[in-house]
């Protein structure tokens, strides 16, 4: 909400933001915030609220947030991200690799591995993972 417009990614386009969300917690530059905020029509709109006072968050049944609230830290792909972070911490980037267009991915040491693809065709590459051998899960 706010400055920035239409320029500024929110829930609204939630693949490119779940994306961009990934790779902020995947990549070990600075310190991360993940936004968690409300359904809104305008950039200077608020929270909800009755009569000026807003409204507590309410949980429904499939643990999605509702009374117009989005809670992007609750989305599954944000959540397991997080704990990703947590995991790599202390990791720099290795193996990077990307196609010049859409399409990166890179190791955190021998702890986690991303791959990222907002192209219109699938990734299909060899990657150097960094990883010992083994079975692993895609946690988003």
């Amino acid at each position: 909400h706010g400055a920035g417009g239409a320029s500024v990614l929110t829930y609204k386009v939630s693949k490119l933001y779940k994306m961009a969300t990934a790779f902020t917690l995947a990549h070990p530059y600075g310190y991360t915030r993940v936004m968690s905020s409300f359904f809104h029509d305008h950039g200077d709109q608020g929270p909800p609220n009755y009569n000026g006072n807003i409204n507590g968050v309410s949980i429904n049944s499939d643990g999605t947030c509702g009374g117009g609230w989005v809670c992007e830290h609750r989305w599954r792909q944000i959540k397991n991200m997080g704990k990703f972070r947590n995991v790599v911490s202390g990791e720099g980037v290795s193996n990077w690799w990307d196609n010049g267009n859409s399409q990166i991915a890179f190791s955190r040491g021998n702890k986690g591995f991303i791959a990222i693809n907002d192209d219109d065709w699938n990734m299909d590459e060899w990657l150097q993972i960094g990883m010992p051998a083994g079975d692993y899960c895609d946690v988003i």
